[in-house]
């Protein structure tokens, strides 16, 4: 299980603390203090809201008690449903002293549409534990493998640069030129994937660099790279971006693994039977395993679209690269409402759906009558 993997973070108790194994970390600054509340909940049908409320005092005080050394705070789940589980609730206190802390937990679930007075309670839970190192308290959670989105889009990265080097060959590109021009399209589509999400999300706050990057400012800006570096250096576009497209593909889909465990772009809550156990770095509970669907919808397309561009490079170059980017968007946005996150626009979804279907209707129809 999920809920298992995350090293500390597990199912000992109903209250545990967010730690990370690291005297190198411990010693870095800012600290804060991480708990999990581990809950089930109610039996009674229907949705419910879940509000817990933690209350923490430091123990290895010296001298007179400081703000620093008590805090009271509350969380809350929005919604949750009977059947789900045993789930969990990641809380994060900031601006609190270094050190050891007794903490206490007191939760009440809040069915659908009733007022918080008519809430049932939860059992209470107390525990003992440190503070750490601030990032990790707040990338740390049970189901959350630390590390493991940037390793798994890296790697995804390396395995998009060896496929696109096979197919270069077949489509008579140069290699070495086009691995170049890769490794620069790939760093701009990084910094335009950062950029793209900050301009989509200008309400938030601003956090860890790794925390919201867009798949769409990637691609934008890399295509870019690729068409006017090929263009610089003589490269044939149409035949580049068709031999880059199944591994973009194929990048994006090892790239979703390291997002369902590193806690991002997770499925909305839910009882069914096909649900997965895992988290969004806030809440651990079963979900729509949304994650895997799009990596096996990004893999089927990289295989299809890479044994065209392997077998039979079509004569309309560009033609591929076309169809297996707007496939992918719309496979991204038929799953859009299975994610627990809400949509920056209102119809951006409708618009962006419905302008794929029709560029990927358009060259199909172009690529049959080639």
């Amino acid at each position: 299980m999920l809920s298992k993997v995350g090293g500390a973070a597990g199912t000992r108790g109903a209250l545990e603390f967010v730690s990370f194994r690291s005297r190198a970390l411990a010693e870095l600054q800012p600290h804060a203090l991480g708990v999990t509340y581990w809950f089930d909940p109610p039996e009674s049908a229907g949705s419910f809201s879940v509000v817990v409320r933690f209350v923490g005092h430091r123990l290895d005080v010296e001298g007179t008690r400081a703000a620093a050394d008590d805090f009271v705070s509350v969380a809350s789940l929005p919604s949750i449903r009977s059947g789900s589980g045993r789930s969990a609730l990641t809380h994060r206190v900031r601006g609190v002293a270094a050190g050891r802390w007794h903490v206490t937990a007191q939760a009440m679930a809040v069915p659908a549409g009733a007022a918080q007075g008519d809430g049932l309670p939860l059992p209470a839970a107390e525990g003992v534990g440190s503070t750490t190192f601030a990032p990790v308290a707040g990338a740390r959670a049970p189901g959350v493998v630390l590390g493991a989105w940037p390793t798994l889009v890296s790697v995804g990265v390396v395995l998009a640069l060896v496929l696109q080097s096979l197919l270069v060959r077949a489509h008579g590109l140069a290699p070495v030129r086009v691995l170049m021009l890769s490794l620069l399209a790939s760093g701009l589509g990084a910094m335009g994937a950062r950029g793209y999400y900050r301009l989509t999300h200008l309400r938030e706050r601003g956090g860890r660099w790794l925390a919201g990057l867009s798949v769409q400012g990637f691609v934008i800006v890399a295509t870019a790279t690729f068409v006017v570096g090929g263009s610089l250096l003589g490269v044939d576009i149409g035949h580049l971006l068709d031999a880059t497209v199944p591994a973009l593909l194929l990048g994006q889909a090892v790239g979703r693994l390291g997002c369902l465990f590193g806690g991002c772009c997770a499925g909305v809550p839910t009882d069914s039977r096909w649900a997965l156990w895992s988290s969004d770095r806030s809440v651990g509970t079963r979900r729509v395993p949304v994650q895997l669907m799009e990596s096996a919808a990004a893999a089927s397309l990289a295989v299809i679209t890479g044994l065209v561009a392997w077998r039979t490079p079509p004569s309309s170059a560009g033609v591929l690269f076309v169809v297996g980017v707007a496939a992918y968007v719309i496979v991204r946005q038929v799953l859009f409402p299975l994610r627990g996150v809400p949509r920056a626009t209102r119809h951006g979804r409708t618009v962006t759906l419905a302008a794929a279907s029709l560029v990927l209707l358009a060259s199909l129809v172009a690529w049959t009558l080639a």
